[in-house]
């Protein structure tokens, strides 16, 4: 029988915790194109002692905080208390809901862990109300968030500075595809998404670098391998993608690194949506945003793997996805098309940055996570971290 629904409608927003507000400024309004819509207000950051920007293109809202230099309490808001446990990162996804007090009451029913009780503020246009539950992510927390008539800030607190609903960017981002954490073990993760939130699985895939080395006496040495379980909520759509490393070589694995870095599980990327993948990678990439390299290999032996997938209707030359370096994966006709940004801490040479990254991805009717394109996935990380080893940051 079918487990009752949260009445989840969709993402609200996340929140990250940073170290350089001014940097990530740059990174949204400058390279990605978002509008910022909202700011912490004056008697908000006094009491919160942290700075805080909310940055929006279309259904997506990213709020960003940092410690507010000079603040006696600076040390101790949400931001810092974060800060000293992890790098950059999100510490929170926010969830909008039809009826807050049925998901509380379902949620505490199954277990959840609420962190405080539900905040409430009205205006003269609606009313707000949330509340935060702990995760098996350690520090990431998820609020759900019911927003009722036209209540008109982002959040308590905040000043609006765009008023636009859906803010328009200039690449077509305009919803959040899905969400991607990673942590050293999925069973208490995805049996917390099953038990707790309600959640079926949707996708699964095992993968390990071992299997495509010929090289036997290389293979004893090196490998990185991943499980990956997505998870889903069927009446919104809303999808979480969840990896654990593999054996052999699991303290060798990309997973695990990442949560070396991090200090703990965590959100490792967030997919953004775009109707045209091709001009959105050539405009980032005018803007200065680097992409992890995908081997020449890939590109060689994709007209067959097409043949292979029975897909004959790739609308993209393929000279262009190798130009870009963009990957390509699906079945039957349906395909999708995607490529991934180098993390922070690589892009900024700063690990305080944070292993975090983002995804871009354009579909062509097929639902899936390019379980095809691991593989160059595994061995641009792969190559990656070994140049940063050989290369440690200044």
């Amino acid at each position: 029988m079918a487990r009752e629904n949260l009445g989840v409608l969709g993402y609200d927003s996340y929140h990250f915790a940073v170290r350089d507000l001014e940097r990530s400024r740059q990174f949204y309004a400058d390279k990605l194109g978002f509008v910022e819509v909202a700011r912490a207000g004056d008697e908000l950051t006094e009491k919160s002692g942290q700075s805080s920007v909310v940055f929006a293109a279309g259904d997506v809202r990213v709020a960003v905080s940092t410690p507010k230099v000079g603040h006696p309490g600076a040390q101790d808001c949400k931001a810092a208390r974060y800060l000293r446990r992890h790098p950059a990162g999100v510490m929170s996804l926010g969830f909008r809901v039809k009826d807050l007090e049925h998901t509380w009451d379902t949620l505490e029913a199954r277990g959840a862990t609420m962190l405080a009780e539900p905040i409430e503020a009205t205006d003269e246009l609606g009313r707000y109300r949330a509340f935060e539950i702990a995760t098996p992510l350690g520090d990431v927390a998820f609020r759900y968030v019911e927003r009722t008539g036209s209540y008109a800030r982002f959040a308590p607190g905040f000043d609006t500075l765009d008023a636009t609903s859906k803010p328009r960017n200039v690449f077509g981002i305009d919803c959040i595809d899905h969400v991607t954490s990673n942590a050293l073990t999925l069973a208490p993760l995805v049996l917390w998404y099953r038990e707790v939130l309600g959640m079926e699985q949707f996708w699964e895939i095992k993968f390990h670098t071992v299997d495509v080395h010929s090289d036997k006496d290389r293979l004893r040495q090196a490998g990185s391998g991943l499980k990956s379980l997505v998870y889903w909520d069927p009446e919104c759509g809303i999808k979480f993608a969840n990896n654990e490393p593999m054996r052999p070589f699991f303290r060798d694995s990309q997973i695990n690194k990442f949560v070396e870095d991090n200090n703990g599980a965590g959100v490792q990327h967030v997919a953004f949506n775009v109707p045209k993948i091709i001009p959105t990678v050539e405009e980032l990439e005018r803007r200065g945003v680097q992409f992890l390299p995908t081997p020449g290999a890939y590109y060689d032996a994709l007209p067959a793997r097409l043949e292979q997938l029975a897909i004959h209707n790739v609308q993209e030359p393929l000279d262009e996805l190798r130009r870009l370096q963009i990957l390509l994966d699906g079945s039957d006709e349906k395909y999708m098309l995607q490529i991934f940004l180098r993390d922070a801490g690589a892009t900024y040479n700063d690990p305080a940055a944070g292993p975090f990254f983002y995804e871009i991805i354009q579909r062509a009717g097929d639902p899936g996570f390019g379980g095809g394109n691991f593989r160059a996935l595994f061995e641009a990380i792969e190559r990656e971290q070994f140049n940063q080893r050989i290369q440690p940051f200044d």
